[in-house]
């Protein structure tokens, strides 16, 4: 065959030039600097606001236009949050009707006064949650730009996370309160209407400044600047400061951080507690018989920061805050707002731990991540869920043989009912609230566990440490976790996840025969539903010794390590397209007494009576002896 040389080097060259354009652009992400200043007015419910942003434009693409988000503009009569909870057909508890029962002085809202861009007024155009923005100049690759604004905000009543007037008596959870600008990525910008799920923002470095009434204790996201001045906690070393009447300014700041929090209440109280080699934790809260436990949490989630940190990565920043608030338990660069109460009354210690676990855990899957949680939820709520399943079994020393074994029931029960909707899913747009809950906590949770078993848990472990160095704040998406996976484990992994997040298929395995014959025994099973999977096989001795046989799925391209000290025998690939697979063992099959498919019960099999048959007799278990 003849070459053309000149047409290969052509082509080779424009292949070189691309490669380098797209490594010259590689990775990237927006950043904003804030500089936020209230003036709050306890009586009204309303504050007034002026911020200035510095935006820099980090992408390979001119902005022509940016978006804010005005999340205060949902708690209002015939929102889209308001109807969506209206119209599911398992609706929120804590939002149900309540929204469309709002008056106005129990609505909130977010209202821009003014907005320029270096000086220049913009137009802008408010939907609902959404201030649309068409900037005087486009912002081009590399470059900054400065937006001033002005804005008015009204605190509504507590609905879902923030407000006013909680159910427990929290005077203000301020989560969502101030004009935020939208991220933009690969896939553009995010501007997703606010409905009560998910948040996706840039990091940024945050000044904020909240003017208010002096007998109000503020408790917040970031570094307070002026302890001396607010006097509170400094009590013990001399500093008297009248907290009545007179308004006082709380300064905080906070670095590298992607959202800001703030909760203030008369009668909270704080006490302080310092992780080893951690952050220092601040806990704010009503003292009283209702909130007795909040004096026993600081030594349990000392215990949780220490086991989290050394399973999964450091934490980020320097401190971190516990604060009772909101309507359950909602996490926040830096800091957790926990409702104290639930529907059934107040937390007990166990419920209280355990919903602090949970939310500490977000610091690393929510704070430090921060994925996308739009579109890969379960990517936050799943991994939070999975991490705060262990870090119990630590604090609460706790030796459950299966950790997520309550998630994995959980997730069984709604497979059968038929409405599971698959983990690609927008958060946004689940058919019902128990479609989201159980598939971005619980399967979500699942998919490490069975990451274990498909991998081994020593490379999943090491893997989400990995994981963790190289994407903390950098915004990592699916294919990012699964590329760390791979590298780790040495092995193909988008079989598992096209299948587990794209799809609603399931897994069933059975061993359906196993016959004796003359050199021992064949063992034949088959695949009933549509998921494929490497099995774990474990044939148990009358004599108590058993012998694990592996058998890897095809696409796998490899092997996972042998867990157990067990002697293992690797068998051939199994093809996904097979439904059926069948080996023999040189043991007698008098000598045999089980055998038994995944006995971690790591491998989310919804119908686990065909994973185990006990050999009593031949005539039992065997269609046919004596075989060849």
């Amino acid at each position: 065959m003849k070459y053309n040389f000149v047409k290969i080097t052509t082509f080779l060259s424009f292949i070189f030039l691309f490669c380098n354009i797209s490594n010259a652009q590689g990775y990237w992400q927006q950043r904003v600097n804030y500089e936020i200043s209230i003036d709050f007015n306890s009586r009204s419910h309303q504050y007034t606001g002026e911020q200035t942003l510095k935006y820099y434009n980090n992408s390979p693409d001119t902005l022509f236009n940016v978006y804010y988000h005005l999340y205060f503009n949902a708690f209002q009569p015939n929102s889209m949050m308001d109807v969506r909870s209206r119209t599911l057909p398992d609706p929120d508890a804590r939002v149900g009707s309540r929204i469309a029962e709002l008056s106005q002085d129990e609505i909130g809202y977010l209202k821009v006064i003014s907005l320029n861009q270096s000086g220049m007024e913009l137009t802008h155009h408010v939907s609902e949650t959404v201030l649309e923005v068409k900037l005087s100049k486009p912002i081009l690759p590399g470059a900054s730009e400065v937006f001033n604004m002005k804005f008015e905000g009204q605190v509504p009543l507590q609905i879902r996370r923030s407000g006013r007037d909680s159910f427990e008596g929290v005077d203000y959870s301020m989560s969502q309160w101030f004009p935020k600008m939208a991220e933009y990525d690969k896939m553009g910008w995010h501007t997703h209407p606010y409905i009560a799920r998910e948040f996706y923002a840039p990091w940024g470095d945050y000044e904020v400044n909240i003017t208010m009434d002096k007998d109000y204790v503020i408790a917040a996201t970031g570094i307070l600047q002026n302890p001396n001045e607010i006097g509170y906690g400094y009590e013990d070393e001399g500093v008297e400061v009248n907290r009545k009447g007179q308004k006082i300014t709380w300064r905080f700041k906070a670095e590298n951080v992607h959202d800001f929090v703030w909760a203030a209440d008369k009668d909270y109280i704080q006490t302080t507690a310092q992780v080893p080699d951690g952050p220092l934790l601040r806990f704010f809260y009503i003292p009283g018989e209702p909130t007795k436990h909040w004096e026993e949490l600081p030594s349990y989630t000392i215990r949780a920061f220490e086991y989290i940190q050394k399973r999964f990565g450091k934490y980020g920043w320097s401190e971190y805050a516990v604060i009772q608030g909101g309507d359950g338990g909602m996490e926040y660069p830096m800091a957790t707002l926990i409702a104290n109460k639930k529907t059934s009354g107040v937390r007990s210690l166990n419920s209280l731990i355990s919903v602090m676990i949970h939310e500490v855990a977000h610091s690393w899957y929510q704070g430090m991540l921060a994925t996308n949680e739009s579109y890969f939820p379960w990517m936050d709520e799943g991994f939070a869920s999975f991490a705060d399943e262990y870090t119990e079994d630590f604090v609460l020393n706790r030796s459950r043989k299966q950790p997520l074994a309550s998630l994995y029931k959980t997730y069984f029960r709604w497979v059968e009912t038929g409405y599971e909707e698959p983990l690609s899913t927008h958060s946004d747009h689940y058919t019902r609230n128990n479609g989201y809950s159980i598939g971005a906590y619980k399967k979500g949770a699942i998919s490490l566990e069975q990451l274990g078993y498909i991998i081994g848990e020593a490379n999943r472990d090491a893997g989400l440490l990995r994981y963790y160095n190289e994407w903390a704040f950098k915004h990592p998406d699916m294919n990012d976790f699964i590329r760390v996976m791979e590298k780790q484990s040495g092995l193909s992994l988008r079989w598992y996840y096209d299948y587990w997040v794209s799809t609603t298929e399931t897994i069933d395995y059975a061993i359906t025969s196993v016959t004796e014959t003359r050199k021992g025994v064949n063992v034949d099973l088959e695949r009933l539903n549509k998921m494929p999977m490497p099995i774990d096989l474990t044939i148990t001795r009358k004599d108590g010794t058993a012998l694990e046989y592996y058998i890897p799925l095809g696409i796998m391209r490899g092997e996972k390590p042998n867990e157990t000290t067990n002697e293992r025998l690797v068998g051939q690939d199994w093809a996904w397209t097979h439904p059926t697979y069948s080996f023999s063992l040189d043991i007698p099959y008098a000598d045999i007494e089980k055998i038994e498919i995944d006995p971690s019960g790591r491998m989310a099999d919804v119908d686990k009576s065909n994973n185990l048959i006990i050999l009593s007799s031949p005539q039992e278990n065997t269609s046919k002896r004596f075989s060849e």
